[in-house]
């Protein structure tokens, strides 16, 4: 746990969902996080005016293992030089300056996304996926976007893995799977029903589910044996799609992939030297074609 970071970032974003004794208290963390640290749970509570009882249960409901998690974790937060704000782009604003906004956007999503991480969930997913006979990732919108992107990635180490934006062909695929199988579920809001069906659907045959969403209780995570958090950043107000959410998503899929890639480093060098020589061959053929 010593490098545990995003403790203020899940209180941002968890504290207006928490009831009033445990909204008090992470209210009390986040305008004097320094001292809060320093704090027994006993003393954060009566500081706070609600009770120690009520911190324990503030970390039960930030989904933490204790209060040392919760310290830990706030700890790390005001290690950083400061914490960014994610900014919104103005009418007719200087290129320069929305290049600048949008880069900092993307770099807070990611660090968000990764003081976040429950290592021992990515540990059960990593595994969950290594052992799996197929994997199935579902997500609309944006979010199918990333579950293409992690359709091509595993495709390259041998998984047999589809992608789905189609309830219709979702939920075909899913009837057929069981204990050995695994459906990841993908939204950045966690409450987007058709994938909270399929995931339900996935559990009633018995196969295993991940969901990957932003951090706090939602349909998605209901349904998930895993749950795996993406940064919590509200996107842009004048955005023309998902942008941060986006990133997030793409750098944790990046991080699940790469685990069981090194998890599984012989087979997946083997794997990718095989699918370099394949489309090296391809690119040959076609070539041969074209002088024809």
């Amino acid at each position: 746990m010593a490098n545990l970071k995003g403790g203020l970032t899940i209180i941002k974003e968890m504290v207006k969902s928490l009831p009033n004794s445990e909204r008090k208290i992470a209210e009390y963390i986040l305008n004097h996080p320094r001292e809060a640290v320093l704090l027994t749970a006993q003393a954060l509570g009566k500081n706070s005016e609600t009770s120690g009882a009520a911190v324990i249960r503030l970390c039960k409901s930030l989904g933490f293992n204790g209060f040392q998690e919760l310290k830990l974790r706030v700890a790390g937060d005001l290690q950083e030089d400061s914490q960014s704000e994610f900014r919104d782009i103005e009418p007719k604003e200087d290129y320069e300056k929305i290049i600048e906004k949008v880069t900092s956007n993307t770099i807070q999503a990611i660090k968000d996304t990764v003081n976040m991480i429950h290592f021992d969930q990515l540990k059960e997913a990593v595994h969950t996926i290594i052992h799996a006979n197929s994997i199935t990732f579902i997500g609309f919108g944006a979010s199918f976007i990333t579950a293409k992107d992690a359709e091509q990635k595993f495709i390259r180490i041998n998984k047999q893995v589809h992608a789905f934006s189609d309830i219709h062909m979702a939920s075909t695929a899913i009837a057929n799977k069981g204990s050995h199988d695994v459906v990841v579920g993908i939204s950045f809001s966690g409450n987007t029903v058709e994938v909270a069906k399929l995931l339900d659907l996935a559990k009633s045959r018995n196969v295993r589910t991940i969901s990957i969403t932003k951090y706090g209780n939602s349909m998605l995570t209901s349904h998930a044996d895993i749950n795996l958090f993406t940064s919590t950043a509200k996107e842009a107000v004048n955005r023309s799609g998902a942008t941060s959410s986006r990133i997030a998503q793409l750098h944790l899929i990046d991080i699940l992939f790469m685990c069981v890639a090194s998890e599984e480093y012989e087979k997946t060098v083997g794997y990718l030297d095989s699918t370099r020589e394949a489309a090296s061959y391809v690119k040959r053929q076609l070539n041969g074609k074209r002088r024809d």
